[in-house]
């Protein structure tokens, strides 16, 4: 197994890209090697508690709505191209997504990392719902295949919370200023949305040196 971390956040449409361009590339691979594990990478980690409206947050973070529209056109173009449907318009809040990620370290725990993940991206972009809201978490955690019931009774508590916040600082005390992040066997980065045809170039690399 060869191990590929990758570093996210279930808010990054540029993550949901690469993780869309990742997966049809291991559906093209279906013996591939990979052992993916998620790992937490705020983009807002001074976000508060519960958000805040879209609008104003984009607005605030790009300086401005016509900022703001032109670098959303350029995901939406390649969101597009991508064949996702992303559903901006039933985006109302932007949240914080300290929770998310805890729900991500324990599904991991579970190995239901990726369903979780997957379901989070779905939430978010397609179905427009609020995943920094406890009972969507739990309810979206229930989909994926875990206890529904305890992971609501966690998040109503404080487990986890500074070990997402460490690990997330940690990455930054690393190097990684942005999301999607993909780290090869601890050795090899990739920075961005990769292509498809990025990823089976490295599959088919990795298989040729197991065949030597």
């Amino acid at each position: 197994m060869v191990k590929l971390d990758i570093l996210s956040d279930p808010i990054c449409p540029w993550c949901l890209i690469g993780k869309t361009w990742l997966d049809r590339a291991l559906e093209a691979h279906p013996d591939h090697p990979f052992a993916i594990e998620w790992h937490p990478f705020r983009l807002n980690p001074d976000m508060e508690p519960d958000g805040m409206d879209r609008r104003e947050y984009l607005t605030r973070k790009f300086g401005g709505a016509e900022a703001a529209f032109k670098v959303y056109a350029n995901i939406a173009r390649t969101a597009e191209a991508a064949g996702l449907a992303i559903e901006w318009d039933r985006i109302a809040r932007t949240p914080q997504t300290l929770d998310a990620h805890r729900l991500i370290h324990w599904a991991g725990i579970e190995g239901r990392q990726t369903p979780v993940v997957a379901g989070l991206f779905r939430a978010y972009f397609s179905e427009g719902r609020d995943i920094g809201d406890a009972a969507t978490l739990a309810a979206i955690a229930g989909q994926a295949g875990l206890d529904a019931a305890m992971i609501a009774g966690l998040l109503a508590g404080a487990a986890d919370r500074a070990e997402i916040a460490a690990r997330d600082a940690h990455a930054r005390a690393r190097g990684v200023t942005g999301v999607p992040t993909f780290i090869l066997a601890n050795t090899h980065v990739l920075t961005g949305a990769q292509p498809q045809r990025v990823w089976d170039r490295v599959l088919d690399e990795i298989a040729g040196r197991e065949d030597v």
